[in-house]
């Protein structure tokens, strides 16, 4: 213990100085305590809301399948506050006796693996041999595609007869330590739900059919407590990904339920990749309650590189900012092509054919590096663009104003300056379609999640679902890869997190 200082060896200006340091310590402990009240009031707060949705009154307005999607995001959600409520506790918890978990035993008829934990050595601390006296059972379920099992984890009791101390290896750490799944059947569930788009009370009826019953509800805790375990590689993928120079950005719209109301409104979800000829292959999805650019200003901070997107104007402060637009080819295709198949315009036509030319280029040059990129652009692809440009330009002077063809010319000439900025960087790509067959999986899910539960369903989803899009981008197995982060989180190294990231994963590493 450490002594204090004797008070009446100090001269005044010792005094005044301990004082000083004292208060400065008081004041800075303040402020970390009400940061924790802040943020423990906030969980408090949300959870309670939560708790009334799910306990309350129904709308009557929903019907008994979306009922049944809001109990599993309005669970999920509640598993995760209590989660962070727990972590955020200043103060241990008053300790309780133990109570036997009143859960249902596994089928005896799902084949089992023993998994043994025993001591290092069979010799107490003291030299003497240990003897064995008993052990514990712990069953956990697990899961490989397609098929149940049960791991049996058989922990031996050891006592040293002679100083009378009891040795028994430790349970090895899960992402759920006090319950029944292994990181397997989670890894399971959460690529069902967000890359299959199984709704958990679909994959309550497929674990019943194999001779599993486990409540929806249940499933729900779990999904809630994995999206607050990997919130630590979110974040850190997200500081990598805005290191990139180059990105790409969309946006889709997602029916979210409006709280306290009997309706859903449109809430968005925004989408952040890596381009094709980057080193780091990533995409990072963002929920958001709407499509205001300040989400899209949030998201990127300080970010100042080069941005792919479309013409929407909510990106256009961020313009204003010192962030490089870099528009979208396709995206201007894309209203020539209307055009075409409206009324088979014959200008639509050869503006189709000339942008052609300019893929044409881009097909060719997708292995080069980018500065046998850039100088087979300058001698290939600008020329063409020049001339497109001085086509497009003659035609606008035939065509009266107001018209389609009007309209698609005038949409590509003025935004021609963005449009045409990747010929003057080899790491640029010539559209945003990267991003958007990204965001693709959303539309997918869109009719089987019918809506979002919640702004921090919304949120959860666009992480895991950006983890299970950034491991594909790499070619991982998304399942092996969520299986793997999953065992091995709970002990992993902070400082060590990075491997656990899509792009440095390794099986079994």
């Amino acid at each position: 213990m450490k002594t204090p200082p004797d008070l009446s060896q100090l001269s005044p200006d010792q005094l005044r100085h301990l004082a000083a340091t004292l208060m400065s310590q008081v004041e800075e402990k303040e402020k970390a305590l009400r940061h924790s009240e802040q943020v423990n009031q906030k969980l408090t707060y949300e959870l309670a809301l939560l708790k009334r949705h799910a306990f309350g009154k129904r709308s009557e307005q929903l019907n008994v399948l979306q009922i049944s999607l809001l109990d599993e995001v309005v669970d999920a959600d509640i598993a995760a506050i209590e989660t962070e409520l727990a972590a955020l506790n200043l103060t241990p918890a008053a300790p309780t006796a133990k109570q036997t978990p009143k859960r249902s035993s596994l089928p005896p008829e799902l084949p089992r693996t023993e998994i043994r934990h025993d001591p290092e050595s069979d010799h107490c601390a003291c030299g003497c041999q240990l003897r064995r006296i008993g052990e514990e059972i712990s069953e956990k379920l697990d899961y490989t595609p397609g098929v149940f099992h049960v791991e049996r984890h058989i922990r031996g009791k050891w006592v040293c007869d002679h100083c009378e101390t009891l040795t028994q290896a430790p349970m090895p750490a899960q992402i759920i330590d006090k319950g029944i799944p292994t990181a397997g059947l989670l890894a399971q569930m959460l690529i069902a739900k967000y890359a299959d788009h199984l709704p958990l009370y679909r994959q309550e009826q497929i674990f019943s059919r194999a001779g599993v019953a486990i409540p929806r509800s249940t499933l729900a805790e779990w999904v809630g407590i994995c999206g607050v375990r990997l919130q630590p590689l979110i974040d850190a993928l997200r500081d990598l990904l805005l290191g990139e120079p180059v990105l790409h950005a969309d946006e889709t719209p997602v029916p979210m339920l409006a709280p306290g109301k009997k309706t859903t409104h449109r809430a968005y979800l925004w989408a952040y990749a890596t381009t094709p000829y980057a080193g780091l292959k990533a995409v990072i999805y963002d929920f958001s309650e709407g499509r205001g650019g300040q989400h899209a200003r949030d998201f990127l901070g300080d970010w100042r590189g080069k941005l792919i997107c479309d013409d929407y104007s909510g990106y256009k402060q961020s313009f204003a900012k010192g962030v490089t637009e870099i528009g979208c080819m396709a995206h201007a295709r894309r209203k020539f092509v209307d055009l075409h198949v409206a009324d088979k315009s014959q200008i639509a036509e050869q503006a189709i054919e000339l942008i052609g030319q300019l893929y044409q280029v881009e097909r060719e040059v997708q292995s080069l590096t980018a500065e046998e990129r850039q100088r087979l652009r300058d001698t290939r692809a600008r020329p063409l663009a020049d001339a497109l440009h001085r086509w497009m330009l003659a035609h606008r002077e035939k065509v009266p104003n107001g018209s389609a063809t009007a309209k698609a010319l005038d949409y590509s000439l003025k935004r021609w300056a963005a449009l045409t900025r990747y010929l003057d960087d080899g790491r640029l790509p010539i559209d945003n379609n990267r991003v958007e067959n990204l965001i693709r999986p959303w539309a997918l899910g869109r009719s089987n999640w019918l809506f979002a539960g919640s702004l921090r369903s919304g949120q959860r989803a666009a992480n895991i679902m950006s983890l299970i899009q950034s491991a594909k981008l790499n070619g991982h197995e998304p399942y092996a890869y969520l299986k793997d982060v999953l065992e091995r989180l709970p002990t992993h190294k902070a400082s060590q997190l990075h491997e656990l990231l899509p792009q440095h994963w390794q099986h079994n590493a």
